[in-house]
Formats: C-alpha cells, sequence, structure tokens
C-alpha cells in the first residue's frame, strides 16, 4: 500500500477491482464503509456481485482476466477529456512535473499501436527475454548517454531529454505523453466493451465518476488483491492502474494511492523480509550468477565495489554486484534534484552483510558476498519452478511452514505426486494439513510413498510474541497471551533449533558449502527473544566489530562495514531512548508498556492524531487520520509513500482540506515527508524518491524491470474461451509456461467455462485452522460452485444439486449453488459463462472435500511468476 487503512476514509472514490474486502478483509471495509459515510463513492469491479458489491454505489461485472482492457478505456476516457476540453478538470502541473509524461523515447521505439502483432520493440522472440535496451529515454541536445535506465557504467554527467510541455515537438524521440495516447488510442469504448462484457451505460458511469478524483483537492483510491495479481500478466494490470492514477495525480495524496489488500495479517512483514525468490530483505536485489555458455547474465561477478561510490570502481569491479544495481543520480532539469535513494544501495548491502555474517564479514573478503546464494534468468525458485525440480526429483528435502501447498498451490495434484519424490518432508503447523497428510490422501497407497515426514507441533500467533507488518506498512506489537500447549514450539525457537544444529553438524562434519553455512552470525541462545530481532532488524553501530547502540535510521548506515542492518527499510523502528522524539519522550509511560520496551516504536499506541512530531493545531497540522504514533511504519514512519507529490512546487497541498504534508516556510508539518529539503521551487527533491529521475513512471524506462513492456497490454489468460480482439498474440508473450506431463491445457471446445477462485469470510486460506472449528464448518459445511441461473438451466442444474467440475488437469465434485451472482458474458457476439469456487478444502479437517487448485494451471506471471488461479476454463455437468 502507497498509503494506510485510516486514510482510506479520506478518499471521494473508491474502487474495488480484483478484490472483495467486506467479505476477505471485513475490518478493513470498516474504513471504506466510513469514507462511504463522509460522501464517498463505492465501485465494485468484480465477475461476481458480492458482499463489496452490494454496498457499492456502482457495480460492473468483468470478465476475469480483462482488466487492463477496462482500465485501459478509463485511461482513454481521461485522454480523450484533456484533449477535448483541457486541464480544468484534472490536474496539469502534477502530471507535467511529476511524471515522466514529458520525457523523450527513442524513435526506434515501438508499440502494439505500430508493430499491430500486439508485442513492444525489443521482444526477443522467446519465454522471458527481453531487449530493454530498445525502451529507453533518447538523450539531450549534447547527444550524452541516457540516464535514467543506465545505472554505474559510464557515470559521466548526462541527463534524458525531455520537451518543456505538452504540444511541444521532441528533439530526436517522441514523447512519453504521445506514445500514451498512440497506445490506448486502441482502447476505445466499443472494444473495451467487446472484450470485458462490461454493460456500456455503467462503463460511462464508472469513467465519469473515477474521471473525477483528477481535480485538485479531490482523490480516488484502487483497491486491489488476488482478483488482481494472480494472472499471466497480473503486474500489467496493476501497472494499468498505476497509470491511471498518476494521470489523476492521485500518487502521494491524501485518499488515493495504490493500495494491495494482503491476505493474510503480516504478508507486508514477510515480503519485506525476503519471503520472495528474487530479493533480499529491504527489496535489494539478489545476485545473479552468471552463465557464459547461455550468453545469460552476464556483467556480473561473484564480487562487490570495495570503493564508497559504485561509480569510482576499477574496470575490474565494473562487473560487480554494486556496479549492476547502484543508480547514477541524474537529473533532467537544471533546477531541480532527484533524490534518487536507491544511490545508497552499497551502505545497505554491506549492513545487511555484517547483520548476516556479523565479525566473518570484512572489507578483506568482501563482506561474505560471496557465500549469497546467487539467482539467474534461465532458472528460478518461485513457488510452480520448485514443484517442478521437485516432480523432477532435483529437490531432496522440503520444509513447509506456515503454508499448505497441497490445497493452497496450483495444479494441486502434480505438486501433491511432486511431494512423493522427495526423501524427506518437515511441516510446522497446529493440525496434521494435507500436506502433511499428503502421503496418506485418498487414492494412494501409502505404502508406495517413501518420504519421511515430520510433523512439528507450532504456536498460534497469541501463543508468541513478535511484530506483524500490516498492508499499510505499519509494524505493530503483538504479546503473548498464553503458552502453547504440550510440546508446540513458536517459530522463533524451531528455526532457532533448526539453524543451531545444522550450523554444529556442519562445523563437525563438513559438507558442501560448510564454510558459507558456519560463517553466518548466529548467536541466540537456547529461546530467542523476539525484541532482540526487532533490534537486528533496525541493526547497530558496530564496536570492534560487536553490536553496540542501535542506529538512529538508514541515513546512518555506513559503506565502510561499521554498521548492520537486518533490514534497511526498518531502520528506526527500535532506537535508543535519547534519539526518541521529544514527543515521545514526553509521553514514554504512555507510548512503550515498560523499561524492557523503550524504544521499540512497534508497541506504541497513540490514540490520538497529532502528526509527526506531535504537531497541534498552531503549529499548522490539519487532522488527516494520521496517526503517527500508533505503531510503526517504514520508512522513518511515513504513512504516505511519495507525500511531496501532494503539494505543489512551492509545497502548498493540492487538497487543503486533506494535506498529507505543508510547507510552513521554514519546515515540513504533518507525514514525514519523502526528502527533508525545501518544495522543489527552493531547489527541492522531487517526490518519486526511488526512481533515479524523480519521477512517477507512466512509461517503464528502468531497463531491468517489465519484461512484457513498458505500457499494459491486453492478453488474453493461458486458457480463454475468446480470440484476443487488440491483436494476434492471445498470451502476454513473456508469460511463464512450465511444459510438464501433467499441465495440460484446456481446449474451449471442451472447456468452453471460464472458471475463477476465491475466499469465503468463514474459511482463511487453505483452511487448516477453519476447517478444524466447528463453529465455523457449521456455517461454511462444504465446497460448492457458483454459477447463473442460464448456466444452471442450460446444464439442467438444481441450485442444491452434486456437480462435477473439471479441467483438463484434474476433476472436483462440489454443490452446486444457483444465484443471480453470475451473470452471462456477452462477448463480441458470443455468450461467455463464468463460475467461481472457493479453495479452502481438503481432504483433512472437520470439513473435507476437494481444493478447486485441482483444476488451476502451472502457468505464472511474466514478472513474477505468481499463478494464475482467477482465470482459466472448465466444463460443468451434473453428477
Amino acid at each position: 500500500m502507497t498509503n494506510h487503512w485510516g486514510d482510506i476514509a479520506n478518499s471521494d472514490v473508491i474502487m474495488c477491482i480484483g478484490s472483495n474486502p467486506a467479505e476477505n478483509h471485513p475490518a478493513a471495509f470498516g474504513h471504506m464503509t466510513e469514507a462511504i459515510d463522509r460522501g464517498a463513492k463505492l465501485i465494485s469491479v468484480d465477475p461476481r456481485f458480492t458482499r463489496t458489491s452490494a454496498k457499492a454505489h456502482i457495480y460492473t461485472k468483468l470478465r476475469s482476466g480483462t482488466d487492463i482492457a477496462f482500465i485501459g478505456g478509463i485511461i482513454k476516457y481521461v485522454l480523450d477529456d484533456i484533449e477535448a476540453n483541457g486541464w480544468g478538470n484534472y490536474n496539469e502541473e502534477y502530471v507535467k512535473y511529476y511524471t515522466n509524461a514529458l520525457f523523450e523515447i527513442a524513435s526506434s521505439f515501438e508499440g502494439p499501436a505500430d508493430t499491430g502483432n500486439g508485442l513492444f520493440s525489443g521482444y526477443a522472440g522467446s519465454q522471458n527475454e527481453t531487449d530493454n535496451s530498445l525502451r529507453k529515454y533518447t538523450t539531450d541536445a549534447t547527444g550524452r548517454t541516457p540516464a535514467s535506465w543506465r545505472y554505474a557504467i559510464d557515470p559521466a554527467d548526462s541527463r534524458p531529454a525531455r520537451v518543456a510541455d505538452f504540444g511541444d515537438t521532441p528533439v530526436a524521440g517522441i514523447t512519453v505523453w504521445e506514445i500514451l495516447k498512440k497506445h490506448f488510442a486502441r482502447y476505445d469504448r466499443a472494444t473495451v466493451l467487446k472484450i470485458t462484457g462490461v454493460d456500456g451505460d455503467v462503463f460511462d458511469t464508472i469513467c465519469r465518476t473515477y474521471a473525477s478524483t483528477g481535480k485538485k483537492g479531490k482523490a480516488g483510491t484502487v483497491m486491489y488483491a488476488m482478483g488482481t495479481t494472480q494472472h499471466t500478466n497480473g503486474t500489467q494490470m496493476i501497472r494499468s492502474y498505476v497509470i491511471l492514477q498518476l494521470l489523476l495525480g492521485n500518487i502521494g495524496v491524501c485518499g488515493g494511492g495504490i493500495n494491495a489488500l494482503r491476505g493474510e495479517s503480516n504478508v507486508q512483514g514477510s515480503t519485506d523480509m525476503c519471503l520472495l525468490a528474487h530479493i533480499l530483505p529491504g527489496y535489494l536485489k539478489s545476485p545473479l550468477r552468471v552463465n557464459t555458455t547461455l550468453g545469460l547474465d552476464t556483467g556480473q561477478s561473484n564480487g562487490i565495489v570495495k570503493g564508497q561510490d559504485a561509480s569510482q570502481g576499477t574496470a575490474e569491479e565494473k562487473d560487480s554486484y554494486l556496479w549492476m544495481w547502484t543508480p547514477v543520480n541524474e537529473d533532467p532539469d537544471e533546477d531541480a534534484r532527484s533524490l534518487n535513494y536507491w544511490k545508497n544501495t552499497p551502505r545497505y548491502m554491506v549492513s545487511l552483510l555484517k547483520a548476516f555474517y556479523g565479525a566473518n564479514a570484512t572489507v578483506d573478503n568482501e563482506f561474505c558476498y560471496q557465500y549469497l546464494p546467487k539467482v539467474s534468468s534461465w532458472a528460478n525458485h518461485y513457488h510452480i519452478a520448485l514443484f517442478e525440480a521437485m516432480y523432477a526429483g532435483h529437490i531432496k528435502g522440503f520444509i513447509s511452514w506456515a503454508q499448505n501447498p497441497a490445497v493452497g498451490g496450483p495444479n494441486a495434484n502434480m505438486e501433491r505426486k511432486a511431494m512423493e519424490k522427495l526423501d524427506w518432508l518437515v511441516v510446522a503447523e497446529l493440525w496434521e494439513t494435507e500436506t502433511a497428510a499428503f502421503w496418506k490422501r485418498p487414492g494412494v497407497n501409502p505404502s508406495d510413498i517413501q518420504t519421511e515426514v515430520f510433523l512439528l507441533p507450532a504456536a498460534c500467533s497469541y501463543e508468541k510474541e513478535g511484530s506483524v507488518t500490516n498492508s499499510g506498512r505499519w509494524m505493530q506489537w503483538r504479546y503473548k497471551a498464553l503458552n502453547p500447549p504440550a510440546e508446540a514450539k513458536h517459530d522463533l525457537w524451531i528455526i532457532n533449533q533448526i539453524m543451531s544444529r545444522v550450523k554444529n553438524l556442519y562445523r563437525t562434519q563438513g559438507g558442501k558449502l560448510a564454510e558459507a553455512i558456519a560463517a553466518v552470525a548466529w548467536n541466540y541462545g537456547d529461546d530467542p527473544d523476539p525484541k532482540a530481532i526487532a533490534k537486528e532488524l533496525n541493526g547497530y553501530n558496530l564496536v570492534n566489530n560487536q553490536p553496540g547502540r542501535l542506529v538512529k535510521n538508514f541515513v546512518s548506515l555506513k559503506f565502510d562495514g561499521t554498521t548492520s542492518s537486518g533490514n534497511w527499510l526498518y531502520c528506526d523502528c527500535y532506537v535508543e531512548e535519547d534519539d526518541l522524539h521529544d514527543f515521545e519522550k514526553a509521553h514514554l509511560n504512555q507510548m512503550f508498556p515498560g523499561p524492557d520496551y523503550i524504544g521499540n516504536r512497534a508497541t506504541r499506541r497513540w490514540p490520538v492524531d497529532v502528526g509527526n512530531g506531535g504537531y497541534d493545531a498552531s503549529q499548522g497540522y490539519k487532522e488527516v487520520s494520521l496517526y503517527s504514533y500508533w505503531a510503526w511504519c517504514w520508512p522513518l514512519n511515513r504513512r504516505i509513500i511519495y507525500n511531496k507529490a501532494s503539494v505543489d512546487l512551492n509545497g502548498v497541498p493540492w487538497d487543503s482540506e486533506h494535506p498529507a504534508i505543508s510547507w510552513t516556510g521554514t519546515s515540513w508539518v504533518g507525514d514525514v515527508p519523502d526528502a527533508s529539503g525545501a518544495p522543489i521551487n527552493l531547489g527541492g527533491y522531487y517526490p518519486f524518491i526511488m526512481h533515479t529521475d524523480g519521477r512517477g513512471h507512466i512509461f517503464d524506462s528502468s531497463g531491468r524491470a517489465l519484461k512484457d513492456g513498458p505500457l499494459p497490454e491486453h492478453y488474453e489468460p493461458w486458457e480463454s474461451p475468446v480470440d484476443n480482439m487488440m491483436s494476434g498474440q492471445q498470451n502476454d508473450p513473456a508469460f511463464k509456461l512450465w511444459d510438464s506431463d501433467h499441465n495440460e491445457k484446456g481446449d474451449p471446445s471442451q472447456y468452453p467455462i471460464v472458471c475463477t477462485t476465491y475466499r469465503v469470510v468463514e474459511h482463511w486460506q487453505a483452511g487448516q485452522m477453519t476447517r478444524n472449528l466447528p463453529w465455523l464448518v457449521e456455517m461454511q459445511p462444504e465446497v460448492f460452485v457458483e454459477m447463473s441461473e442460464e448456466l444452471a438451466a442450460l446444464k439442467g442444474i438444481s441450485n442444491g444439486d452434486k456437480v462435477i467440475v473439471e479441467s483438463a488437469r484434474g476433476s472436483m465434485e462440489v454443490v452446486a449453488i444457483v444465484t443471480k451472482r453470475f451473470q452471462p458474458f456477452q462477448i463480441d457476439g458470443q455468450t461467455v459463462h463464468q463460475v467461481g469456487i472457493p479453495w479452502h478444502w481438503g481432504y483433512t479437517g472437520l470439513s473435507t472435500g476437494d481444493s478447486a487448485n485441482v483444476l488451476t494451471p502451472h502457468v505464472g506471471d511474466a514478472n513474477t511468476m505468481i499463478p494464475e488461479f482467477k482465470a482459466f476454463l472448465c466444463n460443468v455437468r451434473k453428477a
């Protein structure tokens, strides 16, 4: 989330797309109803009429997988409105100064509007390979090398070209603005309706309503969840939301933003701590593995630059990690600057290595960088890839922690078979889950499965102490309510015991990578204190290579090995008492629950909105639900990311009623500003401080990010009942397909019905907790499929009948719920039916049934590899 839960109440229009918060995030929905009570409009976009839709002012059905076409149509509406009526209803200054709309792109660039084949220039013709050098900024009149997509190589002073105003003629290329208009001109109303199945009058109303948030003083927010992400082009769906929000000036402002609804209480925290295959803690890039034979990932060695600045490296060091990933600070304007915060990558990386390896990490051994695992572009370690490797026999051991892939994984039958190839499996859980019991599941002979399974009894959330980070990036401390039963242990104890014993085995017996394991700093005692872990995340100033004083914030981190930090984003979460704010010191007893917690900002619970620093009305602070002293928020307790975009070039808020920050003439009040310097007209920094050019990216010019294209383009899901009406390119060209013998593709002639998976409020995730609670089982006793009355009549199915739902990968028997919540789609004159199945069920627990994921395929998003759960083909028949 760019914003936070309490801020949703400041919105004028809320668009829930790919999400059903009333049912899946009911506590969060309270903030939305508060906004509605204040006069906000709620838009629900969903293939099914949900409980969120029931509260919405505007509802539209949308065929799963067509978000880009739908949002593309709204973007075209905004662009056409500006073209016809000028900028009166939109924030021209925001788009002009705070986005890259006026930057020039190389004249060699071609998009689908030019190629006619649905592809962008630079696509190399095979899965997941793209030459992004053809999608770059042009240079300025001096002809110097482009900058914002270029990293430390050739760090001479250079600037990407940029025109002064809308309508100006570029010098050498074409502006992002012109590319944007050309690209989305193809998303005309008639085409959008044919692709999505949306009613025309409703679409017009949505366009007008959401576009109204582009006016200064108004704000709209987009609330998305797994209904957006779990597609072969889910990343680009989110990119379409970003472009719309930048056009409307909705990023950085109160009540605006792009806000992801996380499905678990600590998904944000686990992501921050790198529970993803491609990053390190704090979203640092994972090192690449060189493979010169394949011609991939060349140009990076197993080393890091030893100088203070990546741009000062020797010729030998130009291939190093930091040279590769530390961007050079360039700015296209003479009168302002870009903060380019990723320039601090060396500080963050070395401090992380010091946290990992302690005294063993020195300048001489490049801070133990060589021990880090290396990733590659020709192989990955995302969920599907792991199970494909497991099925192929390459993975021999698997620790399943706080997950249940036998239910929650895509193509679940295949993933269950994959676990049969393991030598051993460890499951830490409260109950015996389907994953722990995969060897005795229905239809198999346990004696045929040789995998040795260990089930570790774990503790529930209220049986352990520690922090969780919610969707709004708020790190909040939770206290232990009672001890876990019998032999159950909390997670920190379990992982500590495993790692300590593994280290000892390597120390005494040796083995592959023994040196790397032995070098890890792991000294937590028998039962780790979660407060000590939080301090380690924050980081220390190191005295003689030993933890000393806690660092004040990430500005304090060093590149020379004299500081440590387990996650640079979490610096400032736990500080020394004398580094607390004056407001905290004045209310010490109310902020912290006891002497052992002083400085642990996650424990703070100040219920009055006083802004950052304890400002009152006399100091110019206007209450906008920041609640800056309730818990702690990364980065630096900033509640709204990119909040400098909420003010004009002089620091005056666009919205005087809801100012995220304000410039008093000498300082900022309100939230923690993105950069503490003055407003832009006084020499300050542009708001999008993580980009080298300081602007929000309408056009992805990074050169290293999106594999499929710099702008969103509609492609059909891997399995679709219709052809792509935007181009002849049926699927996202860069999506990942695993061609295994259990991943058959369904033919629409045999499987003509679109299917999607979702959740119900009575059950949680894979159901291991809720399907073992009698009262929840009584409320929602068995798995079902929802279908329209029209489809039920076509199939001769009545409400409550047992039916078979089947895909090319599996089948399941479920109860039919015949409902008006699903309606048939008219897609270019063809009737397309869609059904939906919750995925919480499995073969263990008090309530058993098939998981919807026996139907889903092993295909992944082009950029994140997240599985495509939300749009695939099936058929339905009466059992």
